[in-house]
């Protein structure tokens, strides 16, 4: 039998069979996925107010003719202008495009103030309609961005599928789905009253059953990223509870959160503050599970002999680097949504730091970020022991005994040898056997032992080599 026939029948070990596989998923899918639908229909919201007419302003959209600015008028003598008061006044003249007025053209102030919106003839604004104002029944308030998004959201669309190809149309996707069932399910569940913390873990759930496979394919490197990323949210969950309890968090820590304790009372505003720490900790938790399990089975692959013991502290090592990255990110990642308010707290000297880091809207960042990188440091333990354990069952475990010997290719004679053969005429001389030692590919349970010493160790990764699949080494 030729070496390139044995090599392409050889298992690939670290890697179980599509059977195998196909059982072991479905076990941990099914049950998975019966519990997360029926906890869905439980929680699913009923009672949620269907969209009516908005009260207050009406928002109407036009388009800028013209700008007349004309510069405000100057204090009286010996008054200083006020703080944030606008230094340039005028006229705005807009065509009315959508909404109340369409098809007119109307006339309204220069936006002022704090924040105000800067515009220029051929800008798409956003109006307020103030039927009763004396004066001014439109007041621009923002501009129309809905083309540029649409825009940026088609350029992001199309680098995804030009680097991803397949695989981004499946990250695409699992992406339409994770805002399904923000949008579908977590948000109008909460509104109606459940849970926040239930209802964030059973969409974290959906979420994660569906995404990860969908962009990960049905393979057991994908079923033991879930088992780990499961066990990981639960814990998240968990200590997220505990921290905010501890730390008497009310979830109510600025004017957002404020303002909708008020028009939604029936919302948990501390409920809420766990669910975005689950739901936040999940992005994160798949890249972790998904590398982990990866490693370990690219880790088995490569090295055969190598048990749970090897597999999981290899695999623990790169996890290690992989955190440390991670931890750095979140950090990152909460700084600069918080850099106005670090600036807003730098400024304010006069307050102790001790305070500033204790105030409910700190201590609620700092509460977030430190349950989710535990989280996330439970995550690869988890994960890697998961498939480590399961690896080092279906490969080759130290001392039971030697790796499955494979046929060797025959070393060829030096070149001064050869080359006397070919002049000479004669056969090229075949490669020494030991005696008392099976040739090389007979069957042996060991290498040839080297002239003069002793067997040598049965290295892994040359026994991966051997096994390539294409019979070269």
């Amino acid at each position: 039998m030729s070496s390139e026939h044995t090599h392409s029948h050889l298992p690939r070990p670290g890697r179980p069979t599509s059977r195998a596989a196909r059982r072991l998923s479905l076990a941990l899918l099914i049950p998975a996925a019966v519990l997360t639908l029926v906890s869905m229909v439980l929680l699913w919201p009923r009672d949620t107010p269907a969209p009516g007419p908005a009260d207050g302003p009406i928002r109407v959209l036009g388009t800028v003719v013209a700008v007349a600015s004309t510069p405000c008028a100057a204090p009286p003598a010996g008054e200083e202008l006020p703080t944030g008061a606008p230094t340039d006044c005028g006229t705005v003249t807009v065509d009315l495009t959508e909404g109340i007025g369409a098809g007119q053209q109307v006339t309204t102030d220069v936006p002022s103030g704090p924040g105000a919106v800067r515009v220029a003839a051929g800008d798409e604004v956003v109006l307020l309609y103030l039927e009763e104002s004396p004066e001014r029944q439109y007041s621009i308030i923002d501009h129309q961005r809905s083309t540029q998004l649409w825009l940026l959201g088609a350029v992001f669309a199309l680098a995804v599928l030009a680097f991803g190809r397949w695989r981004g149309l499946s990250a695409l996707a699992g992406l339409g789905v994770t805002f399904a069932v923000l949008l579908m399910f977590i948000v109008p569940a909460i509104l109606d009253g459940r849970s926040p913390l239930l209802v964030a873990i059973v969409g974290a759930a959906a979420i994660m059953l569906t995404v990860l496979y969908l962009t990960h394919g049905f393979s057991m490197t994908t079923t033991i990223a879930v088992a780990g990323t499961l066990a990981s949210l639960t814990i998240t969950a968990a200590l997220s509870a505990i921290a905010t309890a501890a730390a008497h968090l009310s979830g109510i820590a600025d004017e957002t959160s404020n303002y909708l304790s008020i028009t939604q009372g029936e919302v948990n505003m501390r409920g809420l503050l766990l669910a975005g720490i689950v739901i936040g900790s999940l992005g994160v938790l798949d890249d972790v599970t998904v590398t982990q399990s990866a490693t370990v089975s690219e880790l088995a692959l490569a090295n055969p002999g190598y048990g749970f013991r090897r597999l999981y502290s290899a695999a623990t090592r790169i996890g290690r680097a992989h955190i440390a990255s991670v931890i750095n990110t979140i950090v990152l990642a909460y700084a600069g949504a918080s850099l106005p308010l670090m600036l807003l707290f730098a400024a304010d000297a006069a307050t102790p730091i001790g305070e500033l880091l204790t105030s409910q809207l700190i201590a609620q960042e700092l509460v977030r970020s430190a349950v989710g990188t535990i989280g996330l440091i439970t995550a690869v333990p988890i994960t890697t022991a998961l498939a480590a354990l399961l690896a080092a069952r279906r490969g080759i475990e130290p001392g039971a005994g030697p790796v499955p010997p494979v046929p060797a290719t025959p070393a060829p004679a030096p070149a001064a040898r050869r080359d006397d053969a070919e002049v000479g005429g004669g056969e090229r001389p075949s490669p020494s056997v030991p005696s008392g030692g099976p040739a090389p590919g007979a069957g042996g349970d060991a290498p040839v032992p080297a002239a003069g010493g002793d067997a040598p160790e049965a290295d892994p990764w040359m026994a991966f080599v051997d096994r390539h699949p294409d019979g070269k080494r």
